[in-house]
């Protein structure tokens, strides 16, 4: 209906899909003839141009794969506003998308502000970001904002199942990609699992005095510390509750029950918490150029002397 924003901020945790909405979104403008649904043709000269990731008027922008920063360069911003590259050159309109959105440096985001101020007519832009709080608040508000959450957990599990995964995994891998069913069907294969198991196993040793914290740092940190910080505040969540309750009504790492049953005896509630909230703000930390082994070290030494109260207790 000709109906849509000059920019949209499609938002929410990852592996919900935001990146599949997009591509359907920008097949589907950039489709000659999308079907009665909305949908891409599939066949026309420009969805084969866009299945192929040479379509002209689809305009990707994201960090640069060979800098050592994570971010979006302003410099990368400053090529996209001119104006000559924002107007489309064989569809009715250009697409760009920005993703990740929120990793735009300060001196981007007041770049890309400029155009968001004053849109051309004819492009749209999509931002799409999985923190969008990091975004300053003048960018968000000249959006339209869509933010995606995960879906039902019975909707969740039927999708896997269509999809190959089904039964008890299934279940395990949702709690731990969050609900967030792309990230349980791609994020968590054998050996990735595997790897879960090993840290947790690190975990208890350490509690038990049976493992340096500053080694087992090492082996974290290999893996990467936003994926092992991720495990250790669902591990220190499902700790609390089970301090709380030996049979609380939910459960991150249900296929973990005994062993963190285990550890939960005697917990320090409180203190259990601030190491969780340490956590919680090392995990927002780990994208960033913050020295992420010394902060694993930090934390498994704290969790170390909480273990040590709690057995002396």
């Amino acid at each position: 209906a000709d109906r849509l924003p000059h920019a949209l901020l499609i938002a929410g945790p990852r592996g919900l899909g935001k990146r599949v909405l997009v591509a359907h979104l920008a097949r589907a403008l950039l489709c000659q003839s999308p079907g009665l649904d909305g949908e891409g043709c599939g066949h026309c000269a420009d969805c084969r141009l866009f299945e192929v990731g040479n379509h002209p008027d689809l305009l990707r922008v994201g960090p640069d794969p060979e800098a050592k920063s994570l971010d979006i360069p302003i410099a990368a911003i400053r090529a996209l506003c001119e104006r000559e590259v924002l107007t489309p050159s064989r569809a009715a309109r250009k697409v760009v998308l920005i993703d990740p959105a929120d990793r735009l440096n300060t001196a981007a985001a007041n770049a890309l502000l400029k155009t968001l101020e004053e849109p051309p007519g004819q492009s749209l832009l999509c931002l799409v970001a999985e923190h969008p709080a990091r975004l300053p608040a003048t960018i968000r508000s000249r959006c339209q904002q869509l933010r995606l959450a995960p879906p039902p957990e019975a909707e969740a599990l039927a999708w896997l199942g269509q999809n190959g995964l089904d039964g008890e995994e299934a279940a395990v891998r949702l709690r731990l990609a969050r609900g967030a069913p792309f990230a349980a069907r791609d994020a968590l294969d054998a050996e990735r699992l595997r790897a879960r198991a090993d840290c947790l196993a690190g975990l208890v040793a350490i509690a038990r005095g049976e493992r340096d914290p500053l080694r087992e740092a090492e082996g974290w940190n290999r893996l990467g510390a936003a994926l092992t910080l991720e495990w250790l505040a669902a591990w220190l969540s499902d700790l609390l509750r089970l301090g709380v309750a030996s049979d609380p009504p939910w459960l991150d790492n249900p296929d973990r029950r005994e062993a963190l049953l285990a550890l939960a005896q005697g917990l320090d509630l409180e203190a259990g918490h601030h190491l969780l909230r340490r956590v919680l703000e090392a995990r927002a930390l780990a994208d960033t150029t913050v020295n992420a082994h010394l902060l694993l070290e930090s934390l498994l030494i704290d969790w170390m002397r909480l273990a040590r109260r709690t057995s002396a207790a």
